[in-house]
């Protein structure tokens, strides 16, 4: 089988004036004239950026709303609902995002890598043990007195009525008396039955401008070849005006769309593939086939080879059919 590369894969090739075209004729952000990389416009709040192991999360919700309105970071609610957590139709925070949408907040300036801090001071660390130690130990002495009593007045209501009604005689009366008197020494009251309040506020999510300085970490993800280049598109057409999201359930590296995703289909499916990279014929029937069945158009994504060229070249794929 015959290779073939990017630039010659497909006879329609687009221009820098032809790509926004879409079909609603929209050209996402450019039609305001807004561009991400101005740095000289009014800056607003820092977004703080969380990693785990090497996968970029945000949790303010403010941080979620500047991220999308101002960047256009879309990003996917991987975390529980406090009221609903046995699903996974709806989901929360946090907001996971794609390495090269958190590689791109953090050139344009406005968001910082923070570390996960871990105290160095054991002392520190075990003064506070005890103290959260204590406070679980009175409270349970409390829900232990409590319980006592209640199961005091149980007892109590009952030998009131029995007496009342005259039912079961002297015996039943003797009986729950002698309940009563004991009940302070056989009473036992078993710490799993205890109520606990969950601390569910998370320290360290707003963090002043010396705090968010203290915490920034280098940058934990990798930036091998490969990641060079998806990024490189990424900036490419976030600068265009255009919105992106994974397209792994669609053969390709985004979902490319003209406006908010909450308002607008995607259009193309981007496949980022280097310039002097050689591709199977059948790969390039295949994912035009199948973006032909989800009415999308492949794009085949190359950068320039070198690190001043930032130029990336756009080859549209459409199926037709066989003759």
């Amino acid at each position: 089988m015959d290779s073939l590369s990017p630039a010659h894969a497909a006879d329609t090739s687009l221009s820098d004036e032809q790509l926004p075209q879409q079909r609603n004729g929209l050209r996402g952000d450019e039609a305001t004239g807004t561009d991400i990389y101005d740095k000289t416009r009014p800056s607003g709040q820092v977004i703080g950026i969380s990693f785990c192991r090497d996968t970029p999360l945000l949790w303010r919700v403010a941080e979620l709303k500047t991220a999308r309105e101002e960047f256009g970071v879309i990003g996917s609610l991987v975390g529980s609902l406090a009221r609903q957590p046995r699903q996974n139709v709806r989901l929360g925070r946090p907001l996971e995002l794609l390495n090269e949408e958190a590689q791109l907040l953090s050139q344009t300036g406005k968001a910082v890598a923070l570390r996960n801090v871990e105290s160095e001071e054991e002392e520190g660390n075990s003064e506070a043990v005890q103290r959260y130690q204590a406070y679980l130990d009175r409270n349970y002495e409390e829900q232990k007195a409590l319980a006592l009593e209640d199961k005091k007045a149980v007892l109590q209501r009952v030998k009131t009525e029995r007496h009342n009604c005259n039912t079961g005689g002297e015996d039943v009366e003797k009986a729950v008396q002698k309940r009563l008197d004991s009940l302070d020494k056989s009473f036992s009251f078993p710490r799993s039955a205890m109520a606990i309040q969950l601390c569910t506020a998370r320290a360290g999510l707003s963090h002043c401008p010396e705090e968010r300085s203290f915490l920034a970490a280098d940058w934990p993800m990798p930036q091998d070849a490969r990641s060079q280049m998806r990024f490189g598109v990424f900036r490419d057409l976030r600068r265009r005006g255009f919105y992106l999201s994974s397209a792994g359930k669609f053969g390709g590296d985004y979902l490319v769309y003209p406006g908010d995703p909450l308002r607008f289909h995607a259009h193309f499916i981007a496949v980022c593939v280097s310039m002097d990279a050689q591709m199977q014929l059948y790969d390039i029937l295949s994912i035009a086939r199948l973006g032909s069945n989800v009415k999308k158009t492949v794009l085949l994504c190359s950068p320039g080879n070198s690190e001043e060229e930032e130029e990336v070249v756009y080859t549209s794929l459409q199926w037709s059919g066989m003759a």
